[in-house]
């Protein structure tokens, strides 16, 4: 795969991924609650179809975003950030996400719910996710912008003085 291609789908795939975040996580969420006859058990529902479907889009991004990178050779500042991104997806669907939608079917079965901190935990993860989306994706497009470095004992050509 040419090195165009693979920059093209790094960048797109990691600012399509923030896109995602807040338009579902920041937007469609708590506004759907505010929707005249959505009620919490219906908002719930709706929720947990939305977050499945987001979950798995985010782990075929994740995949394009650590393929992609590998194929660059990306450095380590953008390194650093997929795996901060890689271990919050990893948090939110194997600890938090589970555990979410088990308080949601109690709810839609009518059962009552304790209160956790399960949802403040999830909300404080997509801000991380969301600022390292956006601080990655703009690490990795300012670092693909930069000339490749010239090959050693290579003839650099001399500055052109007066143009």
């Amino acid at each position: 795969m040419s090195r165009a291609l693979l920059a093209l789908l790094l960048v797109a795939a990691l600012f399509l991924w923030a896109g995602l975040v807040v338009g579902i996580s920041f937007l469609e969420a708590p506004l759907k609650f505010t929707a005249p006859h959505i009620t919490t058990v219906l908002g719930v529902g709706i929720g947990r179809i939305v977050f499945a479907a987001l979950n798995k889009l985010e782990l075929g991004l994740c995949a394009v975003v650590l393929l992609s990178a590998a194929g660059l050779r990306a450095p380590t500042r953008v390194w650093w950030g997929l795996g901060v991104l890689s271990l919050v997806l990893l948090v939110q669907t194997v600890g938090l996400l589970p555990a979410l939608d088990a308080r949601a079917l109690a709810l839609q079965a009518g059962r009552e719910v304790a209160p956790t901190l399960l949802h403040p935990s999830y909300i404080g993860l997509e801000i991380t996710k969301l600022l390292t989306l956006l601080y990655t994706g703009s690490t990795a497009f300012y670092w693909l912008l930069q000339p490749a470095p010239a090959a050693v004992g290579a003839v650099q050509p001399r500055p052109a003085v007066f143009s």
